[in-house]
């Protein structure tokens, strides 16, 4: 019976997850950075490093705000022009409830 509940919500957590993938004409694009895109990531790497070596014990609270700021913003930018996959805490946790399930 317990075979018979764990296989069914199996095919049922499969089903309403499948992901179909079609052929496309589109050309593939390119993921090469442009010499502009190369700049502005050179341009945040140098200020990254910069806030890094700064002295930040005798900034005031709010100076110390607007840097942490700034580097979420960097970051941000980076992660945008860099591209990437990234997995939601969500979607690991069904990956490993469903690897559980079918080990």
């Amino acid at each position: 019976m317990k075979k018979l509940i764990y296989s069914l919500i199996l095919m049922m957590t499969l089903s309403l997850t499948v992901n179909t993938v079609f052929a496309s004409d589109k050309p593939k694009v390119n993921t090469e950075l442009s010499t502009e895109q190369k700049a502005e990531l050179e341009r945040i790497t140098s200020r990254v490093a910069e806030i890094k070596a700064m002295d930040k014990s005798n900034l005031s609270k709010d100076e110390r705000k607007a840097l942490r700021k700034e580097l979420k913003e960097m970051k941000k930018k980076a992660a945008a022009m860099s591209g990437g996959v990234y997995l939601s805490v969500g979607a690991i946790i069904i990956i490993i409830l469903l690897l559980i399930l079918i080990l």
